[in-house]
Protein backbone atom coordinates (compact mmCIF):
# COMPACT_ATOMS: atom_id res chain seq x y z
CA UNK A 1 0.00 0.00 0.00
CA UNK A 2 1.34 3.48 -0.96
CA UNK A 3 0.94 6.02 1.83
CA UNK A 4 1.29 9.49 1.91
CA UNK A 5 2.34 12.04 4.67
CA UNK A 6 0.62 15.23 4.32
CA UNK A 7 1.61 17.91 6.94
CA UNK A 8 -1.18 20.65 7.71
CA UNK A 9 -0.31 23.93 8.84
CA UNK A 10 -1.77 27.71 9.58
CA UNK A 11 -0.14 29.29 6.66
CA UNK A 12 2.37 32.07 5.88
CA UNK A 13 2.98 34.68 3.85
CA UNK A 14 6.50 35.02 5.13
CA UNK A 15 8.79 32.67 2.35
CA UNK A 16 11.34 31.55 5.41
CA UNK A 17 7.90 29.74 6.93
CA UNK A 18 6.93 27.77 3.90
CA UNK A 19 10.77 27.45 3.40
CA UNK A 20 11.10 25.72 6.99
CA UNK A 21 8.18 23.10 5.96
CA UNK A 22 9.74 22.11 3.25
CA UNK A 23 13.05 21.54 5.36
CA UNK A 24 11.37 19.62 7.70
CA UNK A 25 9.10 17.54 4.83
CA UNK A 26 12.54 16.53 3.35
CA UNK A 27 13.74 15.02 6.42
CA UNK A 28 10.93 13.21 7.10
CA UNK A 29 10.91 12.15 3.74
CA UNK A 30 14.78 10.78 4.38
CA UNK A 31 13.77 8.75 6.96
CA UNK A 32 10.43 7.21 6.42
CA UNK A 33 8.87 4.76 4.61
CA UNK A 34 6.16 7.16 2.73
CA UNK A 35 5.49 7.18 -0.82
CA UNK A 36 5.10 10.70 -0.82
CA UNK A 37 5.21 13.51 2.27
CA UNK A 38 4.27 17.26 1.67
CA UNK A 39 2.43 19.94 3.11
CA UNK A 40 -0.42 22.37 2.69
CA UNK A 41 -1.63 25.10 4.62
CA UNK A 42 -5.29 25.53 6.27
CA UNK A 43 -5.51 29.19 5.48
CA UNK A 44 -3.57 32.77 4.12
CA UNK A 45 -1.87 31.49 1.64
CA UNK A 46 -2.23 27.96 -0.77
CA UNK A 47 -1.71 25.09 -1.41
CA UNK A 48 -4.67 24.43 0.93
CA UNK A 49 -5.83 21.40 1.81
CA UNK A 50 -7.97 20.39 -0.86
CA UNK A 51 -4.51 20.87 -3.13
CA UNK A 52 -2.97 19.37 -0.59
CA UNK A 53 -5.28 15.84 -0.62
CA UNK A 54 -5.47 16.17 -4.63
CA UNK A 55 -1.80 16.34 -4.66
CA UNK A 56 -1.55 13.24 -2.43
CA UNK A 57 -4.43 11.25 -4.81
CA UNK A 58 -2.21 12.07 -8.01
CA UNK A 59 0.80 10.70 -6.34
CA UNK A 60 -0.94 7.25 -6.77
CA UNK A 61 -1.64 7.12 -3.02
CA UNK A 62 -3.92 4.69 -1.57
CA UNK A 63 -4.28 6.23 2.22
CA UNK A 64 -2.85 9.55 3.61
CA UNK A 65 -2.57 10.14 7.11
CA UNK A 66 -2.62 13.78 7.70
CA UNK A 67 -0.43 15.78 10.42
CA UNK A 68 -2.23 19.08 12.06
CA UNK A 69 0.95 20.73 12.31
CA UNK A 70 -0.31 22.68 14.95
CA UNK A 71 0.94 23.36 18.70
CA UNK A 72 -1.92 24.15 20.41
CA UNK A 73 -5.54 22.26 20.23
CA UNK A 74 -7.15 25.44 19.64
CA UNK A 75 -9.82 26.13 17.03
CA UNK A 76 -7.40 26.10 14.08
CA UNK A 77 -6.80 22.90 14.87
CA UNK A 78 -10.28 21.88 15.15
CA UNK A 79 -11.26 23.41 11.48
CA UNK A 80 -8.25 21.56 9.99
CA UNK A 81 -9.34 18.18 10.64
CA UNK A 82 -13.08 18.97 9.66
CA UNK A 83 -12.16 20.66 6.49
CA UNK A 84 -9.51 16.86 6.15
CA UNK A 85 -12.53 14.84 6.68
CA UNK A 86 -15.08 15.76 4.43
CA UNK A 87 -12.95 16.57 1.46
CA UNK A 88 -10.93 12.82 1.65
CA UNK A 89 -14.63 11.20 2.32
CA UNK A 90 -15.94 13.32 -0.76
CA UNK A 91 -12.64 11.66 -3.06
CA UNK A 92 -13.27 8.19 -1.32
CA UNK A 93 -10.03 8.30 -0.23
CA UNK A 94 -9.01 6.61 3.31
CA UNK A 95 -7.01 9.09 5.91
CA UNK A 96 -5.67 8.38 9.33
CA UNK A 97 -5.52 11.99 11.21
CA UNK A 98 -2.83 12.13 14.12
CA UNK A 99 -2.88 14.07 17.32
CA UNK A 100 -0.94 17.53 16.68
CA UNK A 101 1.66 18.26 18.45
CA UNK A 102 0.55 19.42 21.79
CA UNK A 103 1.13 17.40 24.99
CA UNK A 104 4.40 15.92 23.94
CA UNK A 105 8.27 15.83 25.98
CA UNK A 106 9.52 17.00 22.76
CA UNK A 107 8.06 20.48 23.00
CA UNK A 108 9.90 21.11 26.64
CA UNK A 109 13.20 19.89 25.22
CA UNK A 110 12.72 22.40 22.09
CA UNK A 111 12.66 25.27 24.85
CA UNK A 112 15.80 23.68 27.02
CA UNK A 113 17.11 23.28 23.24
CA UNK A 114 16.64 27.20 22.39
CA UNK A 115 17.75 27.98 26.10
CA UNK A 116 20.69 26.22 26.04
CA UNK A 117 21.61 27.80 22.19
CA UNK A 118 21.00 31.44 23.29
CA UNK A 119 23.01 30.91 26.87
CA UNK A 120 26.16 29.86 24.54
CA UNK A 121 25.91 32.27 21.70
CA UNK A 122 25.45 35.09 24.50
CA UNK A 123 28.10 33.76 26.44
CA UNK A 124 25.97 33.30 29.76
CA UNK A 125 27.95 32.56 32.34
CA UNK A 126 25.23 32.25 34.98
CA UNK A 127 23.96 28.36 35.63
CA UNK A 128 20.38 27.55 34.79
CA UNK A 129 18.91 28.27 38.40
CA UNK A 130 20.03 31.29 38.34
CA UNK A 131 18.31 32.58 35.11
CA UNK A 132 14.52 33.98 34.72
CA UNK A 133 12.51 32.33 31.71
CA UNK A 134 9.85 33.97 29.88
CA UNK A 135 8.03 31.78 27.09
CA UNK A 136 6.06 33.60 24.60
CA UNK A 137 2.92 31.88 23.16
CA UNK A 138 0.44 32.94 20.44
CA UNK A 139 -2.66 32.91 22.54
CA UNK A 140 -6.10 31.62 21.75
CA UNK A 141 -9.47 31.67 22.56
CA UNK A 142 -9.77 28.56 22.85
CA UNK A 143 -9.19 27.39 26.69
CA UNK A 144 -7.77 24.14 25.73
CA UNK A 145 -4.83 25.66 23.76
CA UNK A 146 -3.56 27.64 26.59
CA UNK A 147 -3.58 24.87 29.21
CA UNK A 148 -1.68 22.81 26.35
CA UNK A 149 1.05 25.48 26.17
CA UNK A 150 1.08 26.23 30.25
CA UNK A 151 1.38 22.03 30.70
CA UNK A 152 4.63 22.75 28.50
CA UNK A 153 6.24 25.56 29.72
CA UNK A 154 5.34 24.52 34.10
CA UNK A 155 7.92 21.55 32.69
CA UNK A 156 10.76 23.80 33.27
CA UNK A 157 9.87 25.31 36.56
CA UNK A 158 12.28 23.22 38.68
CA UNK A 159 15.60 23.59 36.98
CA UNK A 160 15.40 27.64 36.27
CA UNK A 161 15.29 30.58 38.97
CA UNK A 162 11.97 31.52 37.63
CA UNK A 163 9.61 30.66 34.88
CA UNK A 164 6.71 32.89 33.39
CA UNK A 165 4.82 32.70 30.34
CA UNK A 166 2.55 35.26 28.33
CA UNK A 167 1.08 35.76 25.24
CA UNK A 168 1.22 37.67 21.92
CA UNK A 169 -2.48 38.55 21.36
CA UNK A 170 -5.94 37.05 22.21
CA UNK A 171 -5.17 36.06 25.70
CA UNK A 172 -3.19 37.55 29.04
CA UNK A 173 -0.77 38.19 30.44
CA UNK A 174 0.46 40.08 27.43
CA UNK A 175 4.36 40.41 26.80
CA UNK A 176 4.43 43.58 28.62
CA UNK A 177 3.21 41.98 31.83
CA UNK A 178 5.58 38.99 31.53
CA UNK A 179 7.93 41.38 31.37
CA UNK A 180 7.33 43.78 34.15
CA UNK A 181 6.82 40.24 35.95
CA UNK A 182 9.99 38.65 35.62
CA UNK A 183 11.86 42.32 36.34
CA UNK A 184 9.90 42.89 39.49
CA UNK A 185 11.80 40.10 41.08
CA UNK A 186 15.41 41.55 40.52
CA UNK A 187 16.84 39.21 37.99
CA UNK A 188 20.30 38.79 36.78
CA UNK A 189 19.60 37.35 32.95
CA UNK A 190 16.16 36.86 31.50
CA UNK A 191 15.83 34.32 29.04
CA UNK A 192 12.91 35.11 26.26
CA UNK A 193 12.03 32.16 24.47
CA UNK A 194 9.11 32.45 21.24
CA UNK A 195 7.38 29.72 21.50
CA UNK A 196 6.32 29.18 17.64
CA UNK A 197 7.17 26.90 14.71
CA UNK A 198 7.99 29.20 12.09
CA UNK A 199 9.40 32.36 11.11
CA UNK A 200 6.54 33.63 10.43
CA UNK A 201 5.17 37.54 10.82
CA UNK A 202 4.91 37.46 14.23
CA UNK A 203 8.11 35.72 14.62
CA UNK A 204 9.55 38.76 12.46
CA UNK A 205 7.83 41.62 13.38
CA UNK A 206 5.07 41.41 15.92
CA UNK A 207 7.06 39.53 19.16
CA UNK A 208 10.20 41.60 18.78
CA UNK A 209 7.96 44.72 18.77
CA UNK A 210 6.64 44.33 21.90
CA UNK A 211 9.40 42.71 23.71
CA UNK A 212 11.40 45.91 22.52
CA UNK A 213 8.39 48.10 23.41
CA UNK A 214 8.34 46.55 27.35
CA UNK A 215 11.67 46.88 27.60
CA UNK A 216 12.02 50.48 26.97
CA UNK A 217 10.44 51.32 30.48
CA UNK A 218 13.17 49.93 32.58
CA UNK A 219 16.42 50.44 33.17
CA UNK A 220 18.27 47.41 32.12
CA UNK A 221 22.24 48.04 32.67
CA UNK A 222 22.30 45.26 35.31
CA UNK A 223 20.62 43.33 33.38
CA UNK A 224 20.95 40.32 30.69
CA UNK A 225 18.34 39.87 28.29
CA UNK A 226 18.30 37.72 25.75
CA UNK A 227 16.03 36.12 23.01
CA UNK A 228 16.07 32.91 21.36
CA UNK A 229 15.29 31.44 18.39
CA UNK A 230 11.43 29.81 16.93
CA UNK A 231 11.68 26.05 16.73
CA UNK A 232 11.90 25.81 13.27
CA UNK A 233 12.88 22.96 11.03
CA UNK A 234 14.31 20.71 13.79
CA UNK A 235 15.18 17.45 13.70
CA UNK A 236 13.54 16.53 16.55
CA UNK A 237 10.12 17.85 15.17
CA UNK A 238 10.71 15.48 12.24
CA UNK A 239 10.83 12.58 15.00
CA UNK A 240 7.65 13.97 16.88
CA UNK A 241 6.05 14.07 13.32
CA UNK A 242 6.81 10.27 12.53
CA UNK A 243 5.78 9.09 16.07
CA UNK A 244 2.39 11.06 15.80
CA UNK A 245 2.21 9.48 12.49
CA UNK A 246 2.83 5.90 13.81
CA UNK A 247 0.82 6.00 17.06
CA UNK A 248 -2.63 7.08 14.58
CA UNK A 249 -1.87 4.41 12.12
CA UNK A 250 -1.80 1.47 14.97
CA UNK A 251 -5.33 2.24 15.99
CA UNK A 252 -6.85 1.53 13.05
CA UNK A 253 -4.24 -1.26 11.04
Amino acid sequence: MNKALLLIDRGSREPEAKEELSQLCAMIRDQSKYAYVDHCFLEVIPPYIEEGISKCISNNIDSITVMPYFLYPGMKLKDSVKKTARFCYDKKIKVVITKPLSYHSTLELLIRDRIHSAREKYNVLLSNDKCDILVIGHGSSDRSARTAFVHTVNKLKPDFRSVTFCFLELDEPRISNGIDKIISNNPSTMIIVPYFLHKGAHIKNDVIKDINSALQNYDLQNIEVHVTEHFGADQKLAELVLERAKEAEGKVD
